[in-house]
């Protein structure tokens, strides 16, 4: 059972980090089509750019060994980037498929979490 726990994560952790790795660097290069895409919400560009920048950032702290507290803190904001997209998104009135990849998203970071080795973890559950 634990081999299978271990396969997930790296499946939904390689997942969520080409998605999020991919998407924060077309942001952070201000990639025109993302920019349009970002014009419905009302957000600065330069915004668009600090998002994207903290995604690189984020994924790079997921993947690399060792530094758990910061594994938390890249957790934490990839599931508050997403989960801000979606309500952003509802906010706006730009309701449509959209919400569908970031909602997503935010279920993979979670699950990513959740299925992360003992050695990835700030303090292992308790069984």
């Amino acid at each position: 059972m634990e081999k299978r726990k271990v396969i997930g994560y790296w499946i939904i952790t390689a997942i969520l980090s080409f998605c999020i790795f991919s998407g924060g660097l077309a942001q952070a290069l201000q990639v025109k089509q993302v920019v349009q895409g970002f014009r419905p919400l009302g957000y600065p560009n330069y915004f668009i750019s600090i998002i994207g920048v903290w995604k690189v950032l984020g994924v790079i702290a997921i993947l690399v060994p060792k530094f758990r507290l910061l594994k938390e803190w890249a957790y934490a904001g990839i599931f508050f980037a997403m989960t801000g997209a979606v309500i952003s998104h509802i906010a706006s009135d730009d309701v449509s498929a959209k919400i569908m990849a970031p909602f997503f998203l935010a279920v993979f970071a979670l699950l990513s979490w959740y299925l992360r080795p003992a050695d990835r973890r700030v303090v292992p559950l308790s069984r």
